[in-house]
């Protein structure tokens, strides 16, 4: 019973570590936006042409 209690209390201290870094991203990253540009060939989009 105690190896149960201590594998529960490591991931439960590792789930708060990856519940911390999420939030830390969530509010300490800025992401810049910025234009965006894809070309698409023109046999992509009409194969017959």
């Amino acid at each position: 019973m105690p190896s149960l209690i201590r594998f529960l209390f490591t991931i439960g201290v590792l789930a708060g570590i990856v519940y911390a870094g999420m939030w830390a991203l969530v509010f300490y990253v800025d992401p810049t936006p910025r234009e965006m540009q894809v070309r698409i060939p023109a046999n992509r989009i009409n194969p017959d042409f």
